[in-house]
């Protein structure tokens, strides 16, 4: 399968998990093409001042790979600067958020693997 950028699906989440803003989802892969071993693999774009809420994942885990911008990863409750080459995981019973800090877009490959 190949499947150039203009045919992936875009989506705008306003509030994403209680975050602030509105961000687009690039749907790399959709839910069903991840041959049940998880539900989330796009490109998102976080506006500068825009965020995920800090929310807990059961049952699966999450991935961050930060290919442009600047943000602030809550991990757990302790807050850390990522930047580009950054790899954020976030594991089942964890929790986290990532806020824009940037003066421009931030910009993260995001997959949701279930455990």
């Amino acid at each position: 399968m190949i499947r150039r950028s203009k045919e992936m699906r875009q989506e705008s989440v306003p509030e994403l998990k209680g975050g602030r803003g509105t961000l687009r989802l690039f749907h790399i892969l959709e839910k069903d093409e991840l041959s049940g071993k998880g539900r989330l693999c796009s490109r998102e774009i976080i506006p500068p001042g825009n965020s995920v809420g800090f929310h807990k994942h059961e049952g699966d885990f999450e991935l961050y790979y930060v290919l442009e911008g600047e943000g602030i990863v809550n991990d757990n409750g302790f807050e850390t600067t990522v930047k580009k080459g950054d790899v954020v995981r976030t594991g089942h019973g964890e929790s986290h958020a990532i806020k824009n800090v940037g003066d421009k877009d931030l910009e993260l490959i995001t997959i949701i693997l279930f455990e």
